[in-house]
């Protein structure tokens, strides 16, 4: 009978995690070559950034320390845009853990306060980006201004629904804050040394933000006080304003909540995009605090031609938008409206025609309800819904769903980053169906 070989335990290949390697790999090599980030530095490289390059006050010669190149942050921030990421703590972090953000800042050093900065520091900038890229775009026969679509979204502000005061409670907030500041200036007068000068400062700059910031929802919630007295006289004691947020208000919103003073309302800003049709390229952009989209497409008609110098031939808009008044100048100037009669079953069930003329109206309103009840006007509305809501969507999945930041103005910087990645991910889309080189 045949013995059996004896086998010793099997053999076999370890990850072996702490041994030290040497890899002689640039952060080039280090990247792949058909990677997003290179495509986005690219981009950016081949804009004009010459008002940037204005403001560096170190020159060949002087003293000062050199600042972060432009292009860098720029590049940096438009990348973290489409990858969703809105902390610039998290962007920090990124430049020193990944790969494709280590490649963008080529060995310089950056840090959360530079990012946070410059993220809302350039808005005039930003939006003088966004007509230049569009404008490329129109000369390059991808984009066209014929037809366009106009939506609002709702966005959560950097502040809570409980942030809200009248009056009394603000201004004794106010006076709280005011003798906080008081005695934060008498302690660092009479010993210099009781603190870190560091942590002194911070404590300094907290309190002329908060004071700041009350005062700044004193003088808001005057000017809710006129709104609300015209809705319903004497309600005008009852206006609120955020203590956190002066110029956010409470909004309706996607999931149920009510509007303004109501305890169930949500702070917010509405957001306001322009899309053509054609190529779902964002043409203009806004950020207002009115609950309502009524009365915005008159503002974005006029910013379309201050951008491009001219007007689009059509301009589609959901019911919230129908503002007799704004088809009416919208239609003189000769755009063709498209925007739909409100309650037309209720009218029809009550034997009036919903496209029929109503009392008042002027001809050019006429005209639009008339042209509503054709099957043509119709077919064209229907590209609304699949223009309008696709830049919303696009910026919901790249992580819009609440400022970080509060006040108008640098909620229409983040607005603009948005607006601007949007633009990025169609230019090569769009030069890609084109056959053209994507920079």
């Amino acid at each position: 009978m045949r013995q059996r070989t004896q086998i010793g335990a099997a053999r076999f290949q370890r990850a072996q995690r702490r041994q030290i390697m040497m890899q002689m790999l640039s952060l080039d090599q280090m990247l792949a070559e058909d990677h997003a980030v290179r495509l986005v530095w690219a981009y950016v490289d081949a804009l004009d950034l010459t008002e940037l390059y204005a403001k560096i006050r170190a020159v060949a010669g002087g003293a000062g320390r050199d600042p972060i190149d432009p292009q860098i942050l720029l590049s940096l921030w438009l990348m973290a845009t489409i990858d969703g990421i809105s902390s610039a703590r998290r962007l920090d972090r990124l430049c020193e853990e990944q790969t494709p953000y280590r490649w963008l800042c080529g060995g310089v050093s950056v840090n959360y306060h530079t990012l946070a900065d410059f993220r809302v520091d350039h808005g005039v900038f930003l939006d003088g980006l966004l007509t230049q890229s569009v404008a490329v775009l129109l000369h390059q026969g991808l984009v066209e201004l014929t037809r366009v679509a106009q939506d609002g979204m709702r966005v959560r502000a950097s502040a809570g629904a409980g942030s809200f005061r009248r009056k009394p409670t603000l201004a004794e907030r106010l006076k709280e804050a005011d003798a906080h500041w008081e005695d934060l200036k008498r302690e660092a007068e009479e010993d210099a040394s009781a603190e870190d000068r560091r942590v002194k400062a911070a404590r300094q700059r907290a309190a002329d933000d908060r004071k700041e910031r009350l005062q700044k929802a004193l003088e808001e919630r005057e000017t809710l006080v006129p709104k609300m007295e015209r809705r319903k006289k004497g309600s005008g004691e009852n206006a609120r304003a955020s203590m956190t947020d002066p110029e956010a208000r409470k909004m309706k919103m996607g999931d149920g909540a009510l509007v303004f003073h109501t305890e169930k309302g949500r702070p917010a800003y509405n957001v306001q995009f322009v899309t053509a049709t054609d190529s779902l390229v964002i043409v203009g952009t806004d950020v207002t605090n009115a609950g309502t989209d009524g009365g915005q497409m008159k503002p974005m008609v006029e910013q379309i031609e201050d951008r491009y110098q001219t007007r689009p031939d059509e301009y589609l808009a959901d019911g919230g938008f129908v503002s007799l008044s704004d088809i009416t100048d919208l239609e003189k100037s000769g755009i063709t409206t498209y925007l739909p009669i409100m309650e037309q079953d209720q009218k029809r069930a009550k034997g009036i025609d919903p496209f029929a003329p109503v009392k008042g109206d002027s001809e050019e309103v006429k005209r639009w309800r008339a042209r509503m009840g054709t099957e043509a006007a119709q077919k064209i509305y229907r590209q609304r819904a699949v223009t309008a809501e696709f830049p919303n969507a696009t910026c919901r999945n790249r992580n819009l769903k609440q400022f970080t930041v509060r006040g108008l103005l640098k909620v229409k910087a983040v607005t603009l980053w948005q607006t601007l990645a949007h633009t990025i991910q169609r230019t090569f889309d769009l030069r890609r169906k084109a056959g053209l080189a994507l920079v």
